[in-house]
């Protein structure tokens, strides 16, 4: 779901989340988004049959991407600003051979390629050095106010991420088109400083929709907490079990008793599994997973969903 609203209702938006939420960077230690720890303490599912203390942990998807251009460090900055310290991005790699933060395989719907390089379609991130997609404007095509916002390479992001104080949900986007790109997203995390234990245990997650990169992921780092982003039937979790810590499927695909069977079983760091849905951006659905049981929820619009939830522990 992409959303692009008109810089004034934004704005008008954002000033009343803002004020709901205290719209400061120290509220993320305190506020919304308490992040459970990859031993599923605050906020997600403890042992087997424990009651939740918090609510659902909220996931900004990709940033604030309801209210900042996707991916870009505006978006991360905004999810700071709002008082969210978990974040999600995408990972891709260039022609020659640099990681970047961006959602398509394409650049056309996020940056000004098709005006920057016309004869180059289809405009793949594969087909494009890290210098060329350095000159393209990821930021216009959501709002003027954020012209000239750029791709941030992984390094670039991890760097803001950290200078944030935030924590990260991070993808490994379509690692059939990039041979390789699991551990050289693992070599550029630890290049970061993002491989000591503090982060490996409380600051970090490594997901993605194909299981065989989740499971290399795990194999090459066991400590690193992992998800698999789909919904396996019942009969096939122990499989993903054995190697992941997380099922991430779509909002849509889950039941409360579906949850409950994710949450039965012990996943890689012999923990109870979790369940971060996606993509949920309105009230209702929000309250609707909550009440099957998931421990987070990943949203473009991380203030709708965080005050839903809010208003659901209250009664």
């Amino acid at each position: 779901m992409y959303v692009r609203p008109a810089a004034a209702a934004a704005a008008a938006f954002l000033g009343f989340t803002l004020t709901l939420l205290g719209g400061t960077a120290s509220s993320a230690a305190t506020g919304p988004s308490v992040p459970s720890s990859p031993s599923g303490s605050a906020g997600g599912a403890g042992p087997a049959g424990a009651p939740r203390l918090l609510g659902p942990v909220v996931y900004a998807h990709r940033g604030a991407s309801a209210y900042a251009p996707e991916n870009t460090l505006a978006a991360i900055d905004l999810a700071m600003r709002l008082g969210f310290d978990w974040v999600e991005n995408d990972v891709q790699r260039t022609k020659d051979g640099e990681l970047v933060v961006v959602h398509d395989d394409t650049l056309a719907r996020t940056t000004d390629v098709e005006q920057a390089f016309p004869d180059r379609s289809p405009w793949r991130v594969k087909d494009f050095t890290a210098a060329e997609i350095a000159t393209l404007d990821a930021g216009s095509w959501f709002g003027e106010e954020f012209a000239g916002e750029r791709v941030p390479t992984l390094r670039e992001y991890l760097d803001r991420v950290q200078r944030n104080r935030q924590r990260l949900l991070l993808e490994v986007k379509k690692p059939e088109l990039y041979p390789g790109i699991e551990k050289q997203t693992l070599q550029v995390l630890d290049e970061a400083g993002w491989l000591d234990t503090d982060h490996a245990q409380r600051r970090l997650v490594v997901q993605s929709f194909s299981a065989d990169s989740v499971r290399l992921v795990h194999d090459m780092r066991p400590d690193l907490v992992t998800a698999f982003l789909g919904t396996p039937t019942v009969a096939d979790l122990p499989k993903y079990a054995q190697f992941t810590d997380r099922i991430n499927p779509w909002h849509t695909t889950i039941s409360a008793d579906w949850v409950a069977a994710v949450h039965g079983l012990m996943g890689a760091h012999g923990k109870a599994m979790e369940v971060d849905t996606w993509i949920v951006d309105d009230a209702a659905t929000a309250r609707k997973v909550q009440g099957m049981g998931v421990d987070g929820i990943i949203t473009n619009a991380p203030d709708v969903v965080h005050q839903a939830v809010l208003g659901a522990l209250a009664y």
